[in-house]
């Protein structure tokens, strides 16, 4: 029996997590979990060794403030490892976390495989030299990224995208429309304004009076607002002033289904543009942070677009709105077109087809399979090596 340690350090590499770790068992019924991760992880049976929550922050001044908290939490986890001295560990995204978790375990002679891999070929791709001895593999999302990362002798290997385990794809819109007494005439339109406080703090008021411009042309339009589960009594709170109040959907199943039957939708960056494009629901993609954070950003940024789809695609086939973009009047206008134009939605669903078929992974497996195939052939290859070294 092995002991097998994840660490997450948001929503969505917790969503990760939770099928990997299904797929782990599935090869290696008799594996034991610990690490951190959310409630996808927990529905496994992760019991996580603090709130995960604690290391869900993105941006340079949203992190200074809550340093020294991130730091206890590096040392919390880092004297955890030491102490259960599992036989793999398996950090999934989150870099500015994971990363220095695993230098500080280098030395326990623990092999370590790092889950989605840091998208150093989008910004300071010169940070890659920094990672060599980080792990012993690192499991790419993106086919592009292994032709990256090879070079620089850290053992990459794409395991194709688990947006296509999340079923986006498959919802039922009839049983959306039932569950929250809309009728046949109204339009759904998705709001997706991140999973961390310090974005939706940003997005939810901009998001407000975009459907304040919407509403008089759209009588029939209805927003669907989906949340983290951890951050949505906040959203719910905040959403009671907005002037149509939104439907608000905060597990997987129900947003799908409300994907189905939606005719357009406004989303942050992030695998939320993958799981629309699935799903073949319209976007515009738009973000806002802290004018310090997107400062250092334009500096830093070395690829085109933002929008994960929009560099699958290798054009600009949805609409990208950032910062000063980030504007009520701007958005509203994009959002119209792709309710009144259904030749700029069709365009968009044509596309999706295209840049969805380069993430299937290898062999006709799920990705999730393929990433739990990759981590346990570590121990595998460290079996051979003590056979024959």
């Amino acid at each position: 029996m092995r002991l097998v340690y994840l660490v997450a350090g948001e929503a969505s590499g917790d969503v990760l997590g939770g099928r990997l770790i299904a797929a782990l068992r599935r090869l290696r019924p008799r594996i034991d979990i610990a690490g951190i991760g959310g409630a996808r992880m927990a529905e496994q049976g992760l019991e996580t060794l603090f709130p995960m929550q604690d290391l869900a922050v993105m941006g340079l001044a949203e992190i200074l403030p809550r340093v020294l908290k991130l730091r206890a939490r590096l040392d919390q986890a880092v004297a955890d490892i030491t102490m259960r001295r599992p036989d793999l560990v398996i950090t999934i995204d989150s870099p500015g976390f994971t990363l220095r978790l695993l230098r500080r375990i280098g030395g326990l002679g623990i092999r370590r495989v790092h889950y989605v891999a840091p998208q150093v070929w989008a910004w300071r791709p010169g940070r890659v030299r920094h990672f060599p001895g980080l792990w012993d593999r690192l499991l790419c999302l993106l086919p592009f990224e292994p032709a990256f990362f090879a070079p620089h002798g850290l053992n990459p290997q794409f395991v194709g995208h688990p947006v296509l385990d999340s079923g986006a794809g498959s919802g039922d819109a009839a049983r959306f429309r039932a569950r929250f007494g809309l009728d046949a005439s109204a339009r759904p339109l998705i709001l997706m304004p991140g999973s961390r406080l310090t974005e939706t703090r940003r997005l939810m008021p901009v998001f407000r009076e975009t459907v304040a411009r919407l509403a008089p042309a759209h009588p029939d339009l209805v927003p669907v607002l989906a949340a983290a589960p951890a951050i949505a009594p906040e959203l719910s709170a905040v959403a009671d002033s907005w002037p149509i109040k939104p439907v608000i959907v905060t597990d997987p199943a129900t947003r799908y289904d409300a994907f189905a039957g939606a005719s357009a939708a406004l989303t942050k960056s992030g695998t939320s543009t993958l799981e629309l494009a699935l799903a073949g629901v319209p976007m515009a993609v738009t973000y806002r942070v802290n004018p310090i954070s997107a400062a250092l950003a334009r500096r830093l940024i070395t690829v085109p677009h933002v929008a994960m789809v929009n560099l699958l695609a290798g054009r600009a086939l949805v609409p990208e709105l950032l910062q000063r973009d980030c504007a009520p009047d701007t958005l509203a206008a994009t959002i119209n077109t792709l309710l009144a134009d259904p030749a700029s939605a069709s365009a968009q669903r044509a596309g999706f087809a295209e840049a969805l078929a380069l993430l299937a992974a290898p062999n006709g497996a799920t990705p999730s399979e393929a990433a739990a195939g990759a981590a346990l052939a570590v121990l595998t290859d460290d079996r051979k090596e003590q056979r024959d070294p």
